[in-house]
């Protein structure tokens, strides 16, 4: 997950199913009588070994694109499997295939593969032994959890259709999802519908929150250089000063989602960074400011882009001065259809029930390259709580962070009952 600026300490909202068969915004058929799965569809000796597969991953962390040993780890276990396995997509990516029956009907299913560059603080037996590599957002138990539904639904599952287990490199820069559809992901693997699940700190542990929409934001860059004339500090008047129109620059800024964007769009403009060539008794001759701007429609992206080109153009024009602009999409927001949430949300059900569900969560302001492959294929992105307390409760990309592997059996079981529901045979009505 490409960042996290978010508290999630308030707890889940509890719901029950009410009577007419309604949860939260989505409508659901009414079914009083739904099995709560927690973890029965994971066997003992499976839960110990997604929690060995985890552990062995976190103490090898691979970076972006560059996860062979990790790509390898799953394709060897996918084939032991019995799957049909295919490697090199967008680079390092991996698909295992898993068919019963003779239905066309067909879902993905995704986990993401890499690391981050953090240097791990943890001192337990599974720290990362890659100097500098730590699995601080929790892809490794993203991983071992879509391995343990392969194996579950490999050896006891019977369903109708396709389930592709697509394994992606490279989401910490937003680039792996892209390069996977690049290789003709969704034309080699047709499937009607594509899912994915990140863990969450903060929330309780295997409770499972969604929402239709926008789940979360667009990730927006942007570089703006001010050319001015440098020189001697004492004599300012020979000089075009960029400092005082960076300040400007700035102020004006923060303009752009109180005045421009509709209050109804949520929508965050930052400066994070101001780099200038100057020293304690020069002026500087350029300043640079770099900043990141968070969305979740792209209509309101370009909105804040051409604003913000029109407010630096106006400043730098009045005082004289010059300007470069970079504006870079880096994630497109993260957007949930309608159909394949209620779908989410019976799997859900089927797998902690109505109290540790959340339909309607709210969206956060977070990105994620999944929203790629959902701009491809319909599709749903839920989050899986992984704790409020102890290594759990402690924020993702953090140096002591660590994945909850109490949860592993909950994220195994909610990815077999999407399959059992979604591929369900068709009943004989003879």
């Amino acid at each position: 997950m490409a960042a996290t600026y978010f508290d999630l300490s308030a707890p889940l909202i509890s719901l029950s199913l009410p009577t007419s068969g309604t949860l939260g915004k989505l409508i659901l058929p009414l079914n009083r009588e739904f099995t709560v799965n927690r973890d029965q569809t994971c066997s003992k000796a499976l839960l110990t070994d997604m929690q060995e597969w985890r552990r062995h991953l976190h103490r090898f962390p691979e970076i972006g694109f560059n996860v062979e040993d990790t790509a390898e780890f799953v394709k060897e276990k996918l084939q032991s499997f019995g799957l049909d396995v295919h490697t090199g997509l967008g680079k390092t990516g991996v698909v295992g295939v898993l068919q019963r029956g003779s239905s066309n009907k067909a879902i993905g299913l995704r986990a993401d593969l890499d690391a981050l560059l953090v240097t791990e603080l943890n001192t337990f037996d599974h720290r990362s032994q890659h100097d500098g590599r730590m699995h601080a957002c929790g892809h490794d138990g993203h991983t071992a959890m879509l391995l343990g539904a392969a194996q579950a639904l490999a050896e006891n599952a019977s369903f109708d259709g396709k389930a592709y287990f697509i394994f992606q490199p490279n989401e910490e820069h937003g680039l792996g999802a892209k390069a996977m559809i690049a290789d003709g992901l969704f034309e080699r693997f047709p499937m009607n519908a594509v899912y994915g699940m990140h863990n969450m700190p903060g929330l309780k542990a295997g409770a499972l929150a969604m929402n239709s929409g926008a789940v979360m934001a667009g990730e927006d860059n942007f570089c703006i250089t001010i050319k001015g004339r440098g020189g001697h500090a004492s004599q300012p008047h020979h000089h075009i000063d960029p400092i005082p129109i960076s300040a400007e620059i700035m102020l004006a800024l923060q303009t752009i989602v109180s005045r421009n964007v509709a209050p109804v769009d949520q929508a965050v403009v930052s400066i994070t960074e101001i780099d200038t060539d100057g020293t304690v008794n020069v002026i500087p001759s350029t300043i640079t400011l770099k900043g990141d701007s968070r969305n979740f429609k792209e209509d309101v992206s370009l909105q804040i882009e051409t604003s913000m080109r029109r407010l630096v153009s106006g400043i730098c024009t009045a005082h004289g001065a010059d300007y470069e602009l970079e504006y870079l999409r880096l994630f497109p927001p993260t957007i949930n259809s309608e159909v394949e949430t209620q779908h989410a949300v019976q799997a859900a059900l089927a797998t902690v029930g109505s109290a540790d569900t959340d339909d309607n969560c709210k969206a956060l302001t977070i990105s994620e390259d999944f929203a790629s492959m959902l701009k491809e294929k319909p599709g749903c992105y839920i989050f899986i709580g992984n704790g409020e307390d102890s290594e759990g409760g402690c924020m993702l990309h953090n140096p002591h962070y660590d994945f909850n592997d109490s949860i592993l059996g909950t994220g195994c079981s909610y990815w077999v009952n999407l399959v059992k529901q979604r591929l369900a045979p068709k009943q004989d009505t003879a």
